[in-house]
């Protein structure tokens, strides 16, 4: 069989959940002089609409029963789906038992995915697993040199246009159909099987897998010669990939990336907090009494990197906000919501893309992180070790005062989304410097001084920020130098996760110093 023969249409089973273009479809069919058979509320719909339709219990003689779950699976439903119309063998059996042949096949799923978004509920998510549809769907699509099958509205049209065109479907079409309805089905159960480990407790359990759907193709990756596209998975998580865009550009690989850095990194903190992203890395950092507030702090930190960069914020985009941010060439601003003045602004920038994702991420909920490598694929828990004022081990002679542990655990929470390694000063609840992605934790220090210099080199101040600062190190210092450098540029307390054969040197040099230093006993590597 070739990919230009085609297969006549002469039967149909339409049985769906999702009916958006279904009466259409129907009504396309029907004008073919395609038989339809239908169940339940699919067949109410198409007669409402003046359609001839079959149920699948007179085919079958068996009622459904048992609320709906036991309908289709009946052999003279899948006979009809299953048989090879070019085996003599096959077609003796449907003779025999007087099958008829489905042709074409429009199912979707009852729907798993929506339901888990809004409940957790186990006995209303078991009774969301569909048993009959993934099981039609997957026989359409093994036998798809005789059948087609159709699991997405959005290829309805192609298929009536094939019939109304050449009498049928073609193989080319045929096999992309049911390569995409063998993609549903295991999207489907990979959703059920998230739900159900996670339910147990198991967030990495023996068997996984992992599905999404494609939500836009982008023009190029990271560079322009690699392919890329966003997909969403089952994950109920507020953030880039769910967000609506209110104006703007198509968002890139590289948008998308900073913004979900961007957004992750804000959702760490309380108080209203603007956090300026490049290259998946934090330029600034600021929390304030209002989102204007922080805006100007973050800005300051580092007001040459912030050009061009990815802006997330933890509060509704408000005017006052929206007019200081449009100041600036940026890419995309992401925010929980705003409001219309701030809409009517940001759209005086139409190429600044403005998302809004109706809420923030829930900090305490557990969820995976993927990263591809050749042959399989690393997963691991999202970091959520975090730490609370009591849970800091002073191991210096002088304790930090209330105002450095309010800093320091500022300083962490931004370590955290740094890449490693990292350095991070801070200052009155805003960055003073950040080092990241350096091989030495010593080199991370030295950038991070080196930026804050030049900062207040632009901005005219008489000295860095760092002095009299608070300083963050994502991992121990396996030296007391990556120390003394913190120290030479001004930093009066430091927090880091201690562990390190030398510790008792670093402690040394820090209370030689007359600094505080508190162990948080968990590091922050982020690669």
């Amino acid at each position: 069989m070739t990919s230009s023969s085609s297969v006549p249409i002469r039967r149909a089973l339409l049985s769906v959940s999702d009916k958006t273009g279904l009466v259409e479809l129907a009504t396309r069919l029907a004008a073919a002089n395609i038989d339809l058979l239908s169940t339940g509320g699919t067949a109410s719909l198409l007669r409402d609409a003046g359609l001839r339709v079959t149920d699948v219990a007179d085919v079958t003689g068996f009622p459904e029963i048992m609320g709906g779950r036991v309908k289709t699976l009946h052999p003279k439903i899948h006979g009809g789906l299953l048989a090879r119309r070019d085996l003599d063998d096959h077609v003796a059996a449907m003779t025999a038992q007087g099958i008829e042949g489905i042709d074409l096949l429009v199912v979707n799923l009852y729907p798993f995915e929506d339901t888990l978004a809004q409940t957790t509920d186990h006995d209303s998510l078991v009774e969301k697993i569909d048993i009959g549809g993934p099981a039609m769907l997957r026989a359409a699509a093994k036998n798809h040199d005789f059948l087609t099958v159709l699991c997405d509205p959005a290829d309805y049209g192609d298929v009536a246009d094939a019939i109304e065109n050449q009498g049928g479907t073609d193989l080319a079409l045929r096999r992309r159909l049911a390569a995409k309805t063998f993609a549903r089905t295991a999207a489907y159960d990979s959703a059920i099987s998230g739900w159900m480990a996670t339910s147990l407790g198991e967030d990495l359990p023996q068997i996984t897998s992992t599905a999404g759907r494609k939500i836009i193709d982008l023009r190029y990756g990271e560079n322009p010669h690699q392919q890329a596209a966003l997909y969403k998975t089952g994950e109920n998580r507020p953030g880039v990939a769910s967000a609506l865009q209110i104006q703007g550009k198509p968002l890139s690989y590289n948008n998308i990336n900073d913004t979900d850095a961007a957004f992750e990194l804000v959702a760490e903190f309380d108080k209203p907090t603007i956090a300026i992203i490049k290259h998946a890395n934090p330029c600034g950092v600021a929390s304030g009494e209002n989102l204007v507030a922080a805006w100007q702090t973050a800005l300051a930190a580092d007001p040459v990197s912030a050009f061009g960069g990815i802006i997330a914020m933890n509060r509704p985009l408000d005017a006052e906000t929206a007019a200081a941010v449009a100041s600036i060439f940026t890419e995309v601003v992401i925010a929980p919501d705003a409001s219309d003045e701030a809409k009517a602004i940001m759209a005086a920038k139409p190429n600044l893309r403005l998302l809004i994702t109706g809420d923030m991420p829930d900090r305490s909920t557990s969820s995976i992180k993927i990263k591809s490598v050749a042959g399989g694929f690393l997963a691991q828990s999202r970091d959520g070790g975090m730490v609370g004022a009591d849970n800091l081990k002073i191991v210096t002679k002088r304790a930090p005062s209330p105002a450095e542990i309010a800093d320091m655990l500022f300083a962490w929470k931004v370590t955290k989304h740094v890449k490693s390694n990292a350095i991070v000063f801070v200052k009155d609840a805003s960055t003073a410097g950040i080092g990241a992605g350096q091989m030495s934790r010593v080199d991370a220090a030295r950038i991070a001084v080196h930026k804050a210099s030049d900062i207040a080199k632009i901005h005219g101040w008489p000295q860095s920020r760092t002095i009299g600062s608070v300083a963050a190190s994502d991992a121990f210092f396996p030296f007391a130098d990556g120390l003394e450098a913190l120290i030479k540029a001004g930093a009066t307390a430091v927090i880091q996760p201690g562990g390190s054969v030398k510790d008792n040197d670093v402690i040394a040099a820090a209370d030689a110093a007359g600094i505080a230093m508190v162990f948080t006993g968990i590091r922050h590597f982020n690669h």
